[in-house]
């Protein structure tokens, strides 16, 4: 199997995991980190750019070295390096700093203390009351601790949607080469584009279904055939992974579409209602009786119950189906209708590319305008700019436009909440740019009210035009802080502000839910990328995707709009 980019990434982040519980230099634990991230954040298979001879050192921060070690994994699936400092380190210590609260030195003081590896280790001195007897610890740590990892138990094992993306695109492409394959498609919640997948759910078509079973569990990537059988065959990967493969015949093939894609309550819903005509909805067909009479295509299924076809992304018994009968679905928002991305870092701050390049890829994006929004101050971990660095970012700007053409470069900056509400610049700064782009980047662990209260403030400034990642939150990482999005929403409606969806895969933020009390409250949303390189400029596709789970519609995407039109709703 191909080694993809999330098997890259994931080395590199053991690599830093590890260096950084043994105290390495932080540079260079940072170095293995950005990798990953930008290796995991590439549109396209690293292995495929060194097939077609591009050197990986044209990667934003990536050098020599680490470029060497990009092929070693590419071409062997192994890091020598990270062998060699499993030696010396427990892998298993890796694994225990995902829990919240806990550091690699705090990590590696459990570990020399009480030999903890494992998060059974960790949870039993935990029970025990272990480890509050160790110095920096105490009881109200331990406690945390407890509750860190019962709640990473119980939360079952998802991939972020984009690295989802790269295991099924590696498997539809194997499973085409089988004998016999006519068609290939991912159902499952990955089609419904949730932000997270448990498993992957393959349909296929095929001639015969046994050379197609055994190409299938064939699989160089294969660790577990948990059943195999003529028509269906599950297997488990050596990531852990769960890929399920189904061969339907032609006749069934929109009906298995619709029941696998799910949702589960959606189906329910469905099959409710067919049930009101006399009508049986299975995986098989639409029946009367013992009579088929749909099932080859989607759109069959629910014409048989009297509905217009349903876009996946709405499939969540949310309103969708009551709004099909109704005929008032939204007219969900595409990619092509974005003009242009409103959140984006160069190099001057702590971007990876020059304003030039980001352009070059905006243009090919389509877009007609491109919002450079470089940190403010606070931000000094990313060199945020102060007064004088805002005025040289304009007129820098400024200076391109004179010769861009048909293309304007926007004047903005992401400009930080301050904990008391205040804006991270004065006034007579702000004013001077196009647009600003207000975020809470640190103080997350404020309570509920204080945190609200803060963004509140922040919206009652006439500079601030764009609340950037609303909930602050990063997927399987750090929850959202604790905010009133509805208070924060009829702020945003009532002062003319519009709120971020964040479309990075690791935050899009606003999620589904709250998109959509956005479109219901009349609040204006800006999917914008946050690219700190050219390539993530591609992440656009992610956040309209949740734009469409939330039922917005291009009218309700400012981004959507002409340049004239964009900058005068900025105004109000």
């Amino acid at each position: 199997m191909p080694v993809q980019n999330v098997d890259i990434a994931s080395i590199f982040n053991q690599m830093a995991d590890l260096l950084e519980i043994q105290d390495a230099n932080p540079f260079r634990v940072r170095a293995y980190r950005n990798a990953a991230r930008t290796i995991s954040d590439l549109p396209r298979p690293v292995g495929d750019m060194l097939a077609d001879n591009e050197d990986p050192q044209d990667l934003p921060g990536i050098g020599k070295d680490l470029a060497e070690k990009i092929e070693e994994i590419v071409q062997t699936g192994r890091l020598a390096q990270l062998d060699e400092l499993e030696q010396e380190i427990a892998p298993e210590l890796s694994a225990l700093m995902t829990v919240e609260g806990l550091g690699p030195k705090r990590v590696q003081a459990l570990h020399a203390a009480l030999g903890i590896r494992t998060m059974d280790d960790l949870q039993q001195a935990a029970e025990k009351g272990a480890i509050r007897e160790l110095g920096g610890f105490g009881a109200k740590t331990e406690d945390k601790i407890r509750e860190a990892v019962k709640a990473r138990r119980d939360e079952p094992e998802r991939l972020k949607w984009i690295l989802a993306e790269q295991r099924a695109r590696d498997m539809v492409a194997y499973l085409e080469k089988a004998p016999g394959i006519q068609r290939v498609e991912v159902a499952g919640s990955f089609r419904r584009c949730k932000e997270t997948v448990g498993d992957l759910d393959l349909l296929v078509i095929c001639r015969k279904a046994p050379p197609v079973m055994d190409h299938f569990t064939a699989h160089e990537d294969v660790d577990e055939v948990v059943s195999k059988g003529r028509t269906r065959s599950t297997v488990v990967l050596k990531t852990g992974l769960q890929v399920d493969v189904r061969v339907i015949p032609k006749v069934s093939y929109g009906a298995a579409l619709h029941y696998f894609t799910g949702s589960k309550a959606h189906n329910v819903a469905v099959r409710k209602r067919a049930q009101g005509k006399d009508l049986k909805i299975n995986e098989y067909g639409v029946f009367r009786g013992d009579e088929r009479i749909a099932g080859r295509s989607e759109e069959d299924v629910y014409r048989a119950v009297d509905l217009p076809y349903i876009p996946p992304e709405l499939r969540e018994d949310r309103g969708e189906i009551e709004a099909a009968g109704n005929d008032a679905l939204p007219d969900l928002i595409t990619l092509e209708d974005m003009r242009g991305d409103l959140h984006a870092h160069t190099k001057v701050t702590d971007g990876k590319a020059s304003l030039e390049d980001m352009v070059a890829s905006a243009r090919k994006q389509g877009y007609a305008y491109l919002a450079i929004t470089e940190h403010s101050k606070r931000v000094t971990m990313a060199g945020g700019l102060d007064a004088q660095g805002v005025a040289g970012h304009i007129a820098r700007i400024d200076r391109f436009n004179q010769s861009s053409g048909d293309f304007t470069v926007l004047k903005g900056m992401e400009v930080d909440i301050l904990k008391d509400g205040g804006l991270d610049l004065p006034d007579e700064i702000l004013a001077q740019l196009d647009f600003r782009v207000c975020s809470v980047h640190y103080h997350q662990n404020l309570s509920g009210d204080r945190q609200t209260e803060r963004i509140l403030k922040a919206m009652q400034n006439p500079y601030c035009n764009i609340i950037g990642h609303p909930t602050g939150r990063l997927i399987g990482e750090r929850p959202p802080y604790e905010v009133d999005m509805q208070r924060i929403m009829k702020a945003a409606r009532d002062k003319g502000c519009f709120l971020e969806l964040n479309a990075h895969p690791d935050r899009l933020d606003l999620n589904d839910r709250h998109c959509r009390m956005a479109r219901d409250m009349e609040v204006g949303v800006v999917i914008s990328t946050d690219a700190h390189s050219t390539t993530d400029l591609e992440f656009m596709r992610l956040g309209v995707a949740q734009a469409r789970r939330g039922w917005l519609s291009a009218s309700d995407v400012l981004n959507t709009r002409s340049l004239e039109d964009l900058l005068a709703a900025m105004k109000h």
